[in-house]
């Protein structure tokens, strides 16, 4: 991978980082926290990154953002499950990912990432591919919301084909759901991996079409839930649910598995995680309640739009 291409790519990344956190920090007019990082000398991983944070805000209990590029000498096993052939190569990585825990239960958490690997064997050419995607896990479900959010997701894509949009949306159901449980992660959204279709400039145009893409799917959803009056019933719900996150993240999520197993900066890669979250032994929500609906209604698949 050229020097100019990665450098385009990161370009690209650090921008929609300041971006989305510029938006973000206005609308709960409170300040990220910025926290550049480097993997020191000597070890495995080698590279750099900048985590932006923001926590006890109006509206956002916890907003992490976080910008990362690294180098390391082997790929991990969660990086070559689709391509074996580059078990143990060197590897480049460039992405930006976030996940914004709101305070209010009627906002929904969301999470987006877009990243760019580059690996190959010593004496090959490097193989490129892209990923990312965003989806919307809601507490209580809106079927307003819901479909603007895919609306913005398939606007996103459908410029790099047609069957973009049902073909990511259906990886991201299938991506974030939770074996374990037998239960959707939230409404979905799209979720791409491993993707070189047309070679690095179509690549790259989806990726950016996708994280450009963000802020117009959520913050409408923002404005129109942050003020909703909550009570304790509510806000318990939430925490209950966040627990759901947690073990998704924790359990599955091949992100999170990636960058433990590179030994990427753990505080960064967990930043992923709420700041308060319950467990509750066989909560059964009551029949016909709004906590009923969202099992119901909302954590199934559906065609949105």
């Amino acid at each position: 991978m050229s020097d100019v291409r990665v450098g385009t790519v990161k370009t690209y990344l650090q921008g929609l980082q300041e971006r989305i956190t510029g938006a973000v920090a206005a609308l709960d007019e409170r300040s990220f926290l910025a926290d550049a990082w480097a993997k020191a000398p000597g070890e495995p991983l080698q590279g750099s990154g900048m985590t932006r944070i923001l926590e006890g805000g109006t509206v956002f209990e916890r907003a992490g953002c976080g910008f990362s590029h690294v180098r390391g000498p082997a790929l991990p096993p969660s990086a070559t499950q689709h391509r074996p052939e580059l078990a143990g190569a060197p590897f480049e990585a460039l992405g930006v990912s976030l996940v914004f825990h709101p305070r209010n239960p009627y906002v929904p958490t969301v999470h987006m990432n877009v990243r760019m690997l580059s690996a190959g064997h010593p004496g090959q050419e490097a193989v490129c591919w892209f990923g990312g995607g965003m989806d919307l896990t809601p507490y209580y479900g809106f079927d307003e919301d819901a479909r603007h959010f895919h609306t913005v997701c398939r606007d996103a894509v459908q410029p790099f084909g047609e069957d973009k949009y049902p073909r990511f949306k259906a990886w991201c159901d299938d991506y974030f759901f939770l074996k374990h449980r037998n239960e959707q992660r939230g409404v979905g959204g799209i979720f791409f991996d491993d993707f070189s279709e047309g070679g690095f400039d179509n690549g790259f145009g989806l990726m950016r079409s996708v994280g450009d893409a963000f802020l117009a799917a959520y913050l409408p959803i923002v404005e129109r839930r942050k003020d909703a009056a909550y009570g304790t019933r509510e806000r318990e719900f939430q925490l209950y649910r966040r627990g759901r996150y947690v073990e998704f993240n924790l359990v599955w999520d091949r992100g999170t598995h990636f960058g433990l197993q590179s030994g990427g900066r753990t505080e960064s890669i967990l930043l992923s995680m709420p700041p308060l979250v319950s467990w509750t032994y066989q909560a059964v929500p009551q029949e016909g309640s709004p906590e009923e609906a969202l099992y119901r209604q909302f954590l199934v698949r559906r065609d949105w739009v």
